[in-house]
């Protein structure tokens, strides 16, 4: 009879341990996760709209890439 018990508090051990792992797994929010890529008029390179500048109707990725294109 001891051994059962043995046995169940094991089980139910686990299982409560396993529970509270998935429970601890952030979920991921689709919506924050994408944001849209833009592409350097000067280099070429990918980065995120928000972290681009906008001048004349071209991303660039940085203010001396900005100046350069426009001194062309």
């Amino acid at each position: 009879m001891s051994r059962l018990l043995f046995l169940l508090a094991v089980v139910l051990a686990v299982y409560l341990l396993l529970r509270s792992f998935r429970r601890k797994t952030p979920k991921q929010d689709v919506s924050a996760a994408a944001e849209e890529m833009v592409r350097c008029a000067q280099c070429g390179v990918h980065l995120p709209k928000s972290e681009s500048i906008l001048a004349d109707g071209n991303f660039y990725c940085s203010d001396v890439h900005r100046r350069e294109h426009s001194s062309r």
